[in-house]
């Protein structure tokens, strides 16, 4: 059995994260930054002594706070984002906790195949794929923002040998919500299959993401589902965290 604190547990991926684990046999400790429909703690991810005391006594932390939205302005995304980051990553040095699963996001790397420049949600007709390992190419402060996170989890793990998992979460939609964005425009609603995130699918990489052995430290990997119009390749997932996901926008919107 591990303690598991999550971060953001009140968002949609954190509410995920949390169902994720309600059948094993992991206490999870949920961390909000308000008072929610949740037993959490309640914090602000910049306030260092607070996230300090929170996660005292924990294995690992599964990192999902901070501002999600691609249209935020940088001031939006400096506190939550890498301040709050940076807290969390000397809180976790500090109890000796042994594994950080940061929640970066595809975005990252959305600007190899960007249709338009002002819309990160949007792409284009024939995207070239993209490999994990690729240089970033953020589209968006907020994709800065997860940079910057995921060199901080570079940092800590090569100085402080702390075991490190970038997951580049795609977007969670139950399957309505996918089919809902399909009336968004073409660019858009191909963005929204070839990211999607099935609950499932979010939930198992969630569980490997916090139990596998890393065969590289830190791990930067892409989560979405299994689906036909990808770009981001799911081959290094699937190998470094035993990633069996089962789901495929376009058989969803058949």
């Amino acid at each position: 059995m591990a303690r598991i604190a999550v971060t953001g547990a009140a968002g949609s991926v954190g509410r995920t994260t949390l169902a994720a684990f309600e059948d094993t046999d992991h206490d999870v400790t949920p961390i909000t930054h308000r008072e929610r429909d949740l037993d959490s703690i309640v914090l602000e991810v910049e306030d260092r002594a607070a996230v300090a005391d929170a996660l005292a006594g924990h294995d690992a932390v599964i990192h999902l706070a901070g501002n999600p939205s691609p249209d935020a302005e940088w001031d939006g995304v400096l506190g939550p984002n890498v301040d709050g980051t940076y807290s969390v990553y000397e809180a976790a040095v500090e109890h000796g906790l042994d594994r950080v699963v940061f929640a970066s996001t595809n975005h990252v790397h959305q600007y190899y195949n960007v249709s338009d420049p002002a819309r990160p949600e949007s792409v284009l007709e024939k995207p070239r794929a993209v490999a994990p390992d690729e240089p970033p190419r953020p589209d968006s402060y907020y994709a800065v923002s997860k940079v910057a996170g995921e060199a901080l989890g570079t940092h800590y793990a090569d100085r402080y040998d702390l075991d490190v998992v970038n997951l580049r979460i795609g977007w969670l939609l139950s399957a309505d919500e996918l089919r809902a964005e399909q009336d968004e425009g073409e660019d858009h609603a191909q963005y929204a299959r070839a990211m999607w995130l099935s609950p499932r699918d979010c939930r198992h990489g969630m569980r490997r993401a916090v139990a596998a052995d890393l065969p590289e430290n830190p791990l930067n990997v892409p989560l979405t589902s299994a689906n036909r119009e990808h770009y981001l390749s799911l081959t290094k997932t699937r190998r470094a965290l035993d990633y069996a996901p089962r789901d495929d926008s376009a058989e969803t919107l058949s």
